[in-house]
């Protein structure tokens, strides 16, 4: 890690674990991307409908957590990539804007790729 100066003169930190690691671009970036949706989308497929399965989640805390809603999966999951990231803002937003509908609509967006 180091310490750099802008132009303006402002500091910033340059860490070299980012500087060594090869970044993605064209055509493998955007088939990681898709790989992470539709991951995400897979995982919510099996709890959708008036069929759908439950799922356990157990945190880092030991508490179990049992649900086929949308939502709750997606919120106590811990999402990394950026990509499925938008997904799981894109089902807060379907339940804070529409209250329903939240599994269906990644699901939906996982479909369309």
């Amino acid at each position: 890690m180091s310490l750099v100066f802008d132009e303006n003169g402002r500091p910033y930190v340059v860490i070299r674990e980012q500087a060594e690691k090869k970044r993605l671009k064209g055509i493998d970036a955007l088939k990681k991307n898709i790989i992470a949706a539709i991951s995400i989308a897979n995982i919510l497929k099996s709890s959708l409908g008036p069929k759908g399965l439950d799922k356990m989640i157990v945190d880092q805390d030991s508490q179990v957590t049992v649900t086929n809603d949308g939502a709750t999966i997606l919120q106590q999951m811990d999402v990394m990539h950026p990509i499925a990231r938008l997904l799981v803002d894109l089902s807060k937003s379907q339940d804070n804007e529409i209250g329903d509908g939240t599994t269906g609509v990644v699901v939906l967006a996982g479909a369309l790729l």
